[in-house]
């Protein structure tokens, strides 16, 4: 079948998607309860019975809110590296020692034929993380929650069939908005969250004639807006590689699934 991924929801109030081969269904996050995770998970024909594996980016609750309950519910390893886990072992609540896995840091780690590698970003937390999914000639990479884009991660994330990218905020709007400004430092800031103009950008960087779908993640409901983060993406692409007409940008959702994206097999 190759690899197929959903978004089940993306925003500040909480994260996860799917990833699934026909062979293995993995995780990345569960931001939700257990509760709702069904519930998302539902939406797109798939039982939580069947999840094989949880790969944890880091420790924020946006990220982890329903992890431990979701893990012991369903019997679910879960992997994170080591100062990931210092973190939730204060968080998500006693998990069976063979469940606890660890995985460094620019690890890979194989299920089945579907090979999975971590990579380090730039974010206010222990040792946060990105993933790249490799099926056959097949790239899938999920990164969000960085401050800036270095070039150790485009290097990573380039030449992807698809992507799901942060583009959390529209500058001007943070900057008018209610947050006080030792917040709004934090989110501008290297170890904070990644523009709509900063991950256009990067996008242009990375993209190539094999990208062909760039999911925009982790929108801030407060200092964002789909359209706008859309339009902003576009273009800056428009204008900086205006060959690239097989891009399609696909929006995210705080509170539904995407629909199952299913890569090129060619």
């Amino acid at each position: 079948m190759g690899i197929r991924f959903t978004v089940l929801s993306s925003g500040s109030t909480g994260n996860a998607t799917v990833v699934d081969n026909g062979e293995v269904k993995l995780l990345v996050d569960v931001g939700f309860s257990a509760k709702k995770m069904e519930l998302l998970m539902k939406e797109r024909e798939l039982a939580a019975s069947s999840i094989d594996g949880i790969l944890v980016t880091h420790e924020h609750s946006d990220h982890i809110k329903g992890l431990g309950a979701f893990a012991r519910k369903y019997d679910v390893p879960i992997y994170a590296n080591e100062k990931t886990w210092v973190e939730l072992d204060r968080q998500i609540g006693v998990i069976a020692e063979g469940n606890k896995r660890v995985m460094d840091t620019g690890g890979l780690e194989e299920f089945g034929s579907l090979k999975v590698e971590s990579f380090g970003i730039s974010h206010d937390a222990a040792e946060p993380v990105g993933y790249v999914f490799y099926e056959g000639e097949q790239k899938l990479s999920v990164v969000t929650d960085l401050g800036y884009m270095s070039e150790k991660v485009k290097e990573k994330i380039s030449d992807s069939d698809a992507l799901v990218l942060e583009t959390n905020h529209d500058v001007d709007m943070l900057r008018v908005g209610h947050y006080p400004w030792s917040i709004k430092r934090r989110i501008l800031g290297d170890k904070g969250h990644l523009s709509n103009e900063a991950a256009g950008e990067a996008l242009c960087d990375i993209m190539t004639n094999k990208t062909k779908s760039v999911y925009m993640a982790h929108l801030s409901r407060d200092h964002n807006l789909m359209d706008l983060a859309r339009l902003t993406v576009n273009n800056i692409v428009q204008e900086r590689a205006p060959e690239s007409k097989q891009l399609r940008l696909m929006d995210t959702y705080y509170d539904r699934s995407t629909k199952w994206d299913v890569l090129d097999s060619e």
